[in-house]
């Protein structure tokens, strides 16, 4: 990691994994998808990507479990006090360029406010969206919808 870059630092509730990341981020959005309403037990996650060689874990390697959460994916949480903390989406016997992170998890600001609104069409009928963003669904979860 350079020298001069912004570091961010981040980690779980109780402080026993700790991470940080370089700016810039690739992207920042609002993600709907079942996974992440049942992973994090609310209606979506506010996740950003950085690329592999911006992010690092500081501390607490050792409690870090890993969930395969499908056939292209993971998601990566403390084994103290189960806080989410990472996905890798990649596709089959690829290994990801990116690592996806929940930006509450984060110690201060990053370079971007949320984009997006991806898997829009799975979102708990007991939210209302009131932001203007672009609200993406279909069958990846990327696609433009209409309303």
């Amino acid at each position: 990691m350079s020298e001069q870059a912004e570091r961010v630092d981040g980690s779980c509730l109780c402080g026993a994994v700790e991470f940080h990341v370089e700016l810039p981020t690739l992207f920042c959005g609002h993600c709907h998808c079942t996974m992440c309403q049942r992973n994090h037990g609310a209606a979506y996650v506010t996740w950003f990507g950085v690329a592999n060689e911006q992010f690092a874990v500081d501390k607490g390697m050792e409690v870090l479990v890993r969930y395969e959460s499908s056939d292209h994916g993971s998601r990566s949480f403390c084994g103290n006090c189960g806080s989410s903390l990472f996905c890798v989406i990649g596709k089959a016997g690829q290994e990801a360029d990116h690592v996806d992170v929940p930006l509450v998890n984060m110690h201060g600001p990053i370079d971007k406010a949320p984009q997006f609104h991806i898997f829009y069409d799975d979102r708990a009928e007991w939210v209302a969206v009131g932001d203007e963003l672009p609200r993406l669904g279909g069958e990846s979860g990327n696609e433009p919808t209409e309303g």
